[in-house]
């Protein structure tokens, strides 16, 4: 998505890393030099002031010497505009287009531009935010030394992908040698224990469930008793979709938290809604404290500013990136793939 951007880049640098020699004014052409004057006296005349200008007091000209060969605040400004524009475009939350302008600035503002080298800037600026899990597979098992079950909450909104993607999570682990149960939490949505049980019967796990309208913190609650009884290793907890602005069902998932005392709790965001993915992730942080991220519907944004921004808002790792509608369409997030979809 940078190519036009990194080129016009190239071309400032390279035309700001011209010397005072360079940049002198050239000779007119013969057709607008008077005829009366001789080619010797021309030549003598052209030398007399490209030396006159090569020696002139800094005094005189340090301002636009100065200009030439650093980097300034002004310049910047006039060059990030652009940036911030194919930012902005590209998913990337506005708070975090902020947070990699400061970096940027702090970098390079001052800077000799023989020295600078924009592209290679950005991409520090963006691998700062980013941060790459730590191995999913390896946490739990290390736990699981210590305690069991692993316990895991998921939390996102209406239309996430929640569901589907707790059923690619549970196939993941099985794959890995991992016992799931699964904890049909979400007592609200009308149909969510039914979409639960159909994945739960195509991976031969148990479900614990209820009645809708219970309280979804003692079907977390039941899941966990079930899965020490029967020795199973994690347990995945369904919550209902929930704005992150609504204080009520905030607090349900607060006691969900408070109940089940999980060793994860995921927010599950999708790759395509940027700025919303954000806000949520920020407010489901503050709400319930969270280990990790998944953000699914990656397969259909190419722009991977959704990564770049709730990884800068909440200084959490993204674990998974969805990629399709089947069990096997999860992939570990690596954070030099997103920057290599940036072109940088």
């Amino acid at each position: 998505m940078f190519g036009a951007l990194k080129e016009k880049l190239k071309k400032w640098v390279n035309k700001n890393k011209e010397s005072p020699e360079q940049q002198v004014e050239k000779p007119k052409k013969k057709k607008d030099v008077k005829k009366s004057k001789s080619p010797k006296k021309k030549k003598d005349e052209l030398e007399q002031s490209l030396e006159e200008t090569i020696n002139a007091p800094i005094e005189e000209k340090g301002f636009f010497t100065k200009f030439k060969k650093r980097l300034t605040e002004e310049k910047f400004e006039e060059l990030f505009e652009e940036l911030e524009i194919i930012l902005l475009q590209n998913n990337v939350a506005y708070e975090s287009v902020e947070s990699i302008k400061n970096s940027l600035a702090e970098r390079l503002i001052g800077n000799d531009l023989k020295e600078v080298n924009l592209a290679k800037e950005l991409k520090n600026s963006i691998e700062s935010i980013l941060v790459n899990p730590p191995n999913f597979i390896k946490s739990i098992k290390d736990s699981l030394e210590v305690k069991s079950p692993f316990i895991i909450v998921f939390a996102g909104i209406n239309g996430s992908g929640k569901t589907t993607t707790i059923a690619k999570v549970a196939n993941y682990l099985q794959k890995n040698k991992l016992s799931v149960s699964l904890a049909a939490a979400d007592t609200f949505r009308a149909a969510s224990i039914e979409q639960i049980q159909q994945h739960a019967d195509k991976l031969k796990i148990h479900l614990t469930k209820k009645d809708y309208g219970t309280d979804p913190a003692s079907v977390g609650f039941d899941a966990i008793t079930y899965a020490k009884k029967n020795k199973i290793d994690v347990v995945l907890i369904d919550t209902a979709g929930r704005m992150q602005n609504k204080d009520t069902l905030m607090k349900e998932i607060e006691k969900i938290v408070r109940i089940t005392k999980p060793d994860m709790n995921i927010f599950l965001g999708e790759s395509i809604t940027g700025n919303d993915a954000t806000e949520q992730a920020k407010a489901f942080n503050e709400t319930m404290g969270l280990t990790g991220i998944i953000l699914s519907k990656s397969d259909v944004d190419e722009k991977g500013g959704t990564a770049i921004s709730v990884s800068q808002a909440t200084g959490k790792p993204i674990f998974f990136l969805g990629t399709g509608q089947e069990y096997e369409d999860l992939e570990i997030f690596d954070k030099e793939k997103v920057i290599e979809k940036l072109g940088l």
